[in-house]
């Protein structure tokens, strides 16, 4: 069993309550907007990160990390990207693949709205933590954090983490 932290569009922002989070996991991703690599770098001293780069993200961190991350994560194919749609409204980039091939999670970052959604069609969950950072529309800063045990996601939690 793995316990995730997942967050998204932490646009350069990182504080204690994020890391206390982090603590408590066995794997933090990351959906993109990450900023700056000190924020991956303060992640990693805590626990191993996978992520994505997002549209604002820089070469340094676009050198580090791919548009998308595919892998297994116990019995769960997992696909992380930053800019993915959601069912019914999946982004031109990703779509055929998606359809051709459907993970079990997807996730994405991007809206900074916490989203998520079964797809019945494609038997797949999508998630979108919104945002953990301070710049953008939203009003509360989220995270989602869940557990995989073989096959089954479970546990999911919202965590609010504030007013921007």
């Amino acid at each position: 069993m793995k316990k995730i932290l997942l967050l998204s569009d932490t646009h350069g922002h990182l504080d204690d309550r994020i890391l206390s989070y982090a603590r408590d996991a066995d794997e933090i991703w990351h959906a993109g907007d990450i900023g700056t690599t000190t924020i991956t770098d303060e992640l990693k001293k805590v626990k191993p990160v996978r992520a994505v780069f997002g549209n604002i993200d820089g070469a340094e961190i676009r050198k580090e990390f791919p548009l998308n991350n595919r892998f297994m994560c116990e019995g769960i194919d997992v696909w992380i990207t930053h800019i993915g749609g959601y069912p019914g409204k999946y982004s031109p980039a990703v779509k055929e693949e998606i359809k051709a091939d459907p993970p079990k999670l997807f996730i994405t970052g991007h809206s900074h709205i916490l989203k998520v959604m079964h797809d019945k069609k494609l038997n797949l969950l999508h998630m979108n933590p919104g945002a953990a950072g301070k710049q953008g529309f939203h009003q509360i800063r989220t995270m989602l954090r869940f557990k995989i045990d073989r096959s089954e996601i479970k546990d999911l939690e919202v965590i609010e983490l504030g007013k921007k």
